[in-house]
């Protein structure tokens, strides 16, 4: 237990000097057979390292009915961030002759269903970082959804997180808001068409681009916002 500590607290304090402000650590075996990756990639990792950077309040007021330019920097700048983090961090615990596997932070693999090789929120969720919202993202008790993520596959030993067993209660301001009508009383609700199909139509927008909303992060704020 003290080695597992040891190295929670050194890759902790590493995430922390980076500017992230989130990090758990959660048990693969319950969820790694929903990953998009080969048992070759997947041997010997046992720990999912999920990592959280803070989104600008100010920058998601901005956003009204449609995604904005600088939300759109904003968004991308996070994942440049996160994947920066998850690419050095990756290099610490191999130097260190263990296992890891940076997961990117915004990479679709899977087009049909909008997947990436790793679910963040899954492991978010697994890691203890919050709970899976109606909006269908994580939901961070401090932060609420306006945070981006990041993953690092390893077998480094390290102390596990546990979920925290919370949800949405009686919020509703995701539903009420989306666009789409794309949410509803309960996470596994979530139409990913209806939400696709508005995204593709952000995406036409002048200088837009990509496939980002922005209106239901917006609507979700946890303790420090509120």
């Amino acid at each position: 237990m003290k080695n597992t500590e040891h190295h929670n607290d050194w890759v902790g304090e590493y995430i922390k000097t980076q500017g992230c402000s989130l990090f758990g650590v959660a048990d693969l075996e319950p969820i790694k057979d929903r990953f998009l990756l080969s048992p070759e990639e997947l041997r010997g990792m046992k720990f999912g390292i999920s990592i959280g950077v803070i989104l600008s309040k100010s920058v998601l007021d901005g956003i009204q009915d449609r995604p904005t330019l600088l939300y759109k920097w904003h968004y991308r700048q996070a994942n440049n961030l996160l994947d920066k983090i998850a690419y050095g961090l990756t290099i610490q615990i191999v130097e260190k002759g263990f296992l890891a596997i940076p997961i990117p932070a915004s990479q679709v693999i899977d087009q049909e269903k909008h997947k990436g090789h790793v679910s963040h929120r899954l492991v978010g969720e697994a890691a203890g970082l919050g709970w899976r919202g109606r909006n269908n993202l994580l939901v961070n008790e401090k932060y609420g959804s306006q945070i981006r993520l990041v993953t690092v596959l390893t077998n480094l030993p390290l102390a596990l997180n546990k979920p925290v067993g919370q949800n949405c209660g009686s919020c509703h301001r995701c539903v009420n808001l989306c666009p789409a009508g794309a949410l509803g009383d309960d996470p596994r609700e979530y139409d990913l068409d209806k939400c696709y199909n508005f995204l593709t139509q952000f995406s036409k927008l002048k200088g837009i681009g990509m496939h980002i909303c922005g209106i239901c992060v917006k609507a979700c704020f946890g303790k420090q916002n509120s």
